[in-house]
């Protein structure tokens, strides 16, 4: 038989809910690919993880992991990609003709190296065009309340 629920441990069990939720709230732990991050969310609507695959394909050819690691080392952790989300987006890409993808040992299927296109150099620009006022706008943002906070 359940324990009987009266005022005082339906209060107990309220409180111990908030507390959970407030420690939630203020750690530290860093937010994921899903994370609701207004800055980085309105840069992932704008285009951003697609421009880093190019730009870093751009540079040569490169893997999906790679690729991951890469955003999140030139982001400092500020975004971070998993695989449900790059490979899929490798295959858009692909699928587009903006990148070309070669397996690195075709009878194994090991890595899938992908390389820019001209096609693909061309969206690159675009995208550079479309992301770099964001950018700006939340550099802005951000120096703007350093210095309100005078840090």
């Amino acid at each position: 038989m359940p324990p009987r629920r009266t005022r005082i441990t339906e209060a107990i069990a309220e409180s111990v809910q908030l507390a959970q939720a407030k420690a939630a709230l203020e750690s530290p732990v860093r937010r994921g690919a899903g994370s609701q991050d207004p800055l980085i969310g309105d840069l992932r609507k704008g285009g951003l993880l697609p421009l880093l695959v190019l730009h870093f394909v751009g540079g040569g050819p490169s893997y999906g992991n790679q690729l991951m690691e890469r955003v999140e080392v030139l982001t400092r952790g500020a975004v971070t990609v998993n695989p449900n989300t790059m490979y899929p987006l490798l295959r858009q890409l692909e699928a587009q003709g903006l990148i070309a993808g070669e397996w690195e040992h075709p009878e194994r299927r090991s890595r899938r190296y992908y390389t820019i296109t001209p096609e693909g150099q061309a969206e690159r620009g675009r995208l550079a065009g479309e992301v770099g006022p964001r950018l700006e706008r939340i550099a802005g943002s951000i120096e703007a309340i350093r210095a309100e906070l005078g840090s």
